[in-house]
């Protein structure tokens, strides 16, 4: 695969689709609240609490959509939850009040948590000997499509009328429709053949789901950069505020300039569990750097600042790809899907509860509460390589399935016994 463009039609068209697709997302995570508060009116209470709802039921969702994935085909339903998408996206436009919103909120949550899963199975399918590293081509993508739809969202911003957030949301919903339509152009995925077993195994793994909440728990991370640090700059630091740009973007170059690179050394979940507790010491380092901006000369806080970016982003590269390792190479291949939904439990539960964990203890308690985050951080990576060698003592029970039993033959009770 070629740094800058893949090798293979498939993967090229996974990677156009999420490039359209992302652009999307890009647009509405930054100008979505605007449009909900200063176009549709909803009071801001109202919308964090039906963000929040939608944040929850898309967890369910995820878990459902893996499953449906590995039986009815991949493909299929990643098609479907990007024209749920769109069609949820292009609702927002008639939304005037609360229960509109939750209702519309949730099946747009809901679409963009079964697309991510759905989409797991297929980068596993066609992202060759080392899938993982097409995962993290993927991620580099997602983050220039995100940039890209975040400059978008900046003009409607700066504009703040109704026709300009009406066209941002247009916008979006043409573009996940866009997306589906380039996922056509995608060779079906066969579904998994049945097997004899629990239905629902990868909620039994429980080495496997304590590896997602740990990863949950890092995964908070992605909300430091876009929540905590801009409120701590303008209320706690002199530093000036063109930085919180400027953190963004710099912070986008290092995961799409090195995702790619920070994954290839990563061969095994033991590697992947020692570099996931490397991301954990770094974010700590990089919270005491921005707790240490705050009562400071601008120039030192300003260093501060850059350096706990740089470290930061540092950690986030290899809290991704050891993420990306685990995920793949500890779930069983007959229940990919299913076990890709449930791993992003975790980063589901950090979006919902992240930015008010942040917000609490880190604006809230001020510095004390950057090294109670930070310690956190570093209690979730150093616990990674213990619960990666828990999984790999465990996988014999979940790896292989279970033959289906042929009409008149007897099951072998000896071999269920392990």
């Amino acid at each position: 695969m070629s740094p800058l463009l893949p090798d293979t039609r498939p993967r090229r068209v996974l990677a156009l689709a999420t490039l359209v697709g992302t652009i999307g997302k890009g647009i509405f995570l930054t100008a979505g609240v605007l449009y909900f508060t200063r176009s549709a009116h909803l009071p801001v209470k109202q919308v964090g609490i039906g963000l929040s709802v939608a944040g929850f039921i898309s967890v369910a969702i995820g878990i459902f959509a893996g499953y449906l994935a590995d039986r009815r085909g991949a493909r299929g339903i990643y098609v479907a939850s990007l024209v749920l998408g769109g069609l949820a996206t292009a609702g927002f436009c008639l939304v005037s009040s609360f229960w509109p919103f939750l209702v519309v909120a949730s099946l747009a949550a809901a679409a963009q948590g079964a697309g991510l899963i759905a989409r797991g199975p297929l980068i596993r399918r066609y992202g060759g000997k080392r899938p993982q590293e097409f995962r993290a081509y993927i991620q580099s993508v997602t983050n220039v499509g995100i940039s890209v739809g975040a400059a978008v969202a900046g003009w409607a911003a700066q504009a703040d009328t109704r026709s300009a957030y009406l066209l941002i949301v247009v916008g979006n919903a043409i573009l996940l429709l866009a997306s589906a339509a380039i996922m056509l152009c995608l060779p079906p995925v066969p579904p998994e053949a049945p097997t004899e077993g629990p239905r629902w195994l990868a909620l039994r793994d429980r080495p496997y789901i304590a590896l997602s909440l740990l990863d949950g728990i890092l995964s908070i991370q992605y909300r430091v950069l876009t929540v905590a640090i801009p409120l701590w700059l303008v209320s706690q630091t002199s530093a000036p505020r063109w930085l919180i740009s400027a953190i963004v973007i710099a912070n986008t170059a290092i995961v799409v300039l090195f995702q790619v690179r920070a994954s290839k050394s990563i061969d095994s979940p033991r590697a992947a569990g020692l570099t996931l507790r490397r991301s954990g010491v770094a974010f700590l380092i990089s919270c005491v750097a921005i707790a240490w901006s705050a009562g400071v000369p601008t120039w030192v806080a300003v260093i501060m600042l850059v350096i706990a970016t740089v470290v930061h982003s540092v950690g986030e590269l290899w809290q991704a790809a050891g993420g990306f390792e685990i995920s793949f190479e500890l779930a069983p291949s007959h229940s990919q899907g299913q076990y890709l939904g449930v791993f992003g439990i975790g980063l589901g539960l950090a979006e919902s509860f992240g930015p008010a964990l942040l917000t609490s203890l880190c604006i809230g308690l001020g510095k004390p509460g950057w090294y109670i985050v930070g310690l956190l951080f570093l209690a979730a990576g150093l616990a990674q390589p213990a619960a990666v060698r828990w999984a790999e003592r465990t996988r014999h029970i979940y790896r292989e399935p279970a033959a289906p039993k042929a009409p008149g033959v007897p099951s072998d009770n000896s071999s269920s016994a392990a």
